[in-house]
């Protein structure tokens, strides 16, 4: 069977120039010529030439493509090179996505862009030594609180999905404002020999039921559950100031999602009752 380019243009689906490209270049050489000069191709050459398409396709340079149809090299040699290397290219792009779904969410300026790229592009050794500068700071060099720096760490996979990179941008972001740093340093020096990570865990159980019922913050029954904690009224507005603070609570939120973990259970409703408990 003799075909012609337009013969294999239309068997492969290519287009007229693109076959008379790979012919030039040696990649489908013709078989023959007919009397008008005119390039003839057999069998094989059209099978070659739908090798070469398929390769391509799969985004193979034309070197590589020459080396597997001349018989140099075959698809299995040059597969596991090329996957790594879509690997890489598909991190690269989840990362630039992170990056720009970042910016047009913060509407960042030039130089909040150049930061959020940044943040995206640490190596992890970077990202360790920025939580941990971070969690140093605002927790101390207290080895009684070395489970919660911890529980505190974000592990960002090898292989972030587009969510967990965009948590990490926000999350590292939060871990340079000075402010939260300031929140987190006065909620671990308010301790009475123990954190008062207890109180909060104090809260839950005496406002969760409260909620429940629908006690009105103002009433005077919800004065004695709040005179039931035991608390000087206002040290515990100034720990409200602090453990309210919605930055706490989002950092926990995107914590959760870059270590694959449930999201949290949020203490909101339970510290606006009391908020609104303790002004009354």
């Amino acid at each position: 069977m003799r075909y012609s380019i337009g013969d294999l243009a239309r068997r492969t689906g290519l287009t007229i120039k693109a076959v008379r490209f790979y012919s030039d270049h040696g990649l489908v050489p013709p078989s023959g010529r007919n009397a008008a000069g005119h390039r003839r191709y057999d069998d094989a050459a059209l099978a070659r030439l739908d090798l070469v398409r398929t390769l391509r396709d799969l985004g193979l340079g034309l070197a590589v493509v020459r080396r597997i149809v001349d018989g140099e090299a075959t698809v299995a040699d040059v597969a596991a090179t090329y996957a790594e290397a879509l690997e890489t290219e598909i991190r690269v792009l989840r990362l630039r996505q992170a990056v720009w779904t970042a910016v047009a969410a913060r509407g960042s300026t030039t130089e909040e862009t150049r930061l959020v790229h940044e943040l995206a592009r640490l190596s992890e050794m970077e990202r360790r030594r920025l939580i941990g500068d971070f969690l140093a700071d605002a927790l101390g060099d207290r080895p009684e609180l070395a489970g919660i720096a911890r529980t505190l760490t974000p592990e960002l996979p090898a292989d972030p999905s587009p969510g967990q990179l965009d948590a990490w941008i926000e999350l590292a972001e939060l871990t340079q404002d000075a402010g939260f740093r300031a929140v987190l340093r006065r909620l671990v020096n308010r301790h009475e020999g123990r954190l008062r990570r207890d109180l909060a865990a104090e809260v839950r159980d005496a406002v969760a039921p409260a909620l429940a019922a629908g006690i009105d913050p103002g009433s005077p029954l919800a004065a004695a559950i709040v005179d039931g904690l035991g608390r000087d009224p206002a040290e515990l507005r100034n720990w409200l100031g602090d453990v309210h603070d919605p930055r706490r609570e989002r950092y926990l939120e995107l914590l959760a999602v870059i270590n694959g973990w449930a999201a949290p259970e949020s203490l909101a409703p339970t510290l606006d009752w009391l908020t609104a408990a303790t002004a009354s």
